[in-house]
């Protein structure tokens, strides 16, 4: 039976609750819109990374339960993660936390992804074969239809996606739906025919967010928020929330994005690639303003930000010991960023960074960071 329930202001404020006085007082972040108020833990747990084994399934199942009796309430997963095993190991934990402890599905803030083509569990000795077999025969993939060789965003196949993940996280509803590196379509059709797919894509979306199949839906990206606008690849945040508003008016649920941001790529903070009210702002000023969720994926790029930092650095994200605790102390301080998402593998890195949350944003010393000596 899969799990009723969606994360809610009122759930979501319940968690926050459980950690007063344990987090610091800006641990959880509100989002401010009409569409909801959910408190948001400054730090989510991400799942991206490890073998498509046993072992990692489970380390990724107790870690997911722990994350959560942590102050975690955030976690962002895909199903191409680890050939959809991150997402079955997430639906094993969430069914065991909120069976044997006091916590509701209201409280919990669940998100995945779709749009690269996922292997079952394992490798398939033959792709192709896997491919015909489980997408094109039973008509959910037309072969035009794929770029890149591993990347889909038609309608079939996006509903196709979604039910597939519902299934894998055993929910009745995913709380937000990206869309995954859409600006992979770029590389190989025009914008006026991208712009098109994303418009078919959205109202997939928007009729699952009425069947109460999703809650919300964004896109997740690597490159397409965070380069010049000139470039091939480049997404406007601005077009694409007016293909939402012109499918759903001002209700619409265009209401998260997702990009990586860190020490070693800022661009989401520093460059003023986005126009918005004839203005030029940064991906996250404009987000901002538009009062969408923004999660930060490689919040510690995928480790390599957990080694040596530059010394000014580690002087102005002081009282933090260690350099993973002051990158992402860096993240979730740069205003704009909902939740710093980390992968966390084990449970001695679980507990290195959730002692993050017991400080305060020091966005002051963000831009510092970059400023010369």
């Amino acid at each position: 039976m899969k799990i009723k329930g969606s994360a809610t202001p009122s759930g979501t404020n319940s968690y926050r609750k459980r950690f007063e006085g344990k987090t610091s007082s800006n641990h959880f972040q509100t989002l401010h819109s009409p569409l909801s108020q959910l408190q948001l833990s400054s730090l989510g747990l991400g799942t991206y990374l490890g073998q498509p084994d046993d072992d990692t399934d489970q380390h990724l199942q107790d870690i997911v339960q722990k994350a959560i009796q942590n102050g975690i309430n955030v976690i962002d997963t895909a199903i191409n993660y680890r050939f959809q095993r991150a997402e079955r190991s997430i639906g094993r934990a969430l069914a065991k936390i909120l069976e044997e402890n006091n916590i509701k599905r209201e409280e919990i803030l669940i998100s995945t992804k779709g749009g690269f083509i996922p292997f079952d569990g394992e490798e398939p000795l033959d792709s192709f074969s896997y491919l015909q077999e489980t997408f094109i025969e039973p008509g959910i993939i037309q072969f035009e239809e794929i770029v890149a060789g591993c990347h889909c965003i038609s309608p079939a196949y996006i509903q196709n996606q979604i039910d597939t993940s519902l299934t894998n996280l055993g929910l009745e509803s995913i709380d937000i739906y990206f869309v995954h590196n859409p600006e992979t379509q770029l590389a190989e059709v025009s914008r006026e025919e991208f712009l098109k797919r994303m418009k078919a894509v959205f109202e997939t979306l928007e009729k699952n967010v009425a069947d109460g199949k999703i809650k919300m839906y964004g896109t997740a990206t690597w490159n397409g928020y965070r380069i010049h606008p000139k470039a091939k690849e480049f997404l406007n945040l601005s077009e694409l929330i007016n293909l939402a508003q012109n499918i759903a008016g001002p209700n619409h649920h265009f209401k998260a994005i997702q990009l990586p941001y860190n020490l070693a790529m800022p661009e989401a903070l520093l460059l003023r690639n986005q126009e918005l009210d004839g203005e030029a702002v940064s991906i996250l000023a404009a987000a901002e303003r538009l009062g969408l969720i923004v999660m930060s994926s490689a919040s510690l790029l995928q480790g390599r930000l957990s080694k040596e930092l530059p010394q000014k650095t580690k002087e102005l994200l002081k009282n933090l010991k260690t350099s993973a605790q002051k990158s992402i102390q860096f993240v979730r301080s740069t205003p704009g960023i909902t939740t710093a998402l980390v992968g966390m593998k084990t449970k001695d890195h679980l507990e290195e960074n959730i002692q993050t949350v017991n400080f305060d944003f020091q966005p002051e010393s963000v831009l510092k960071v970059f400023q010369p000596e």
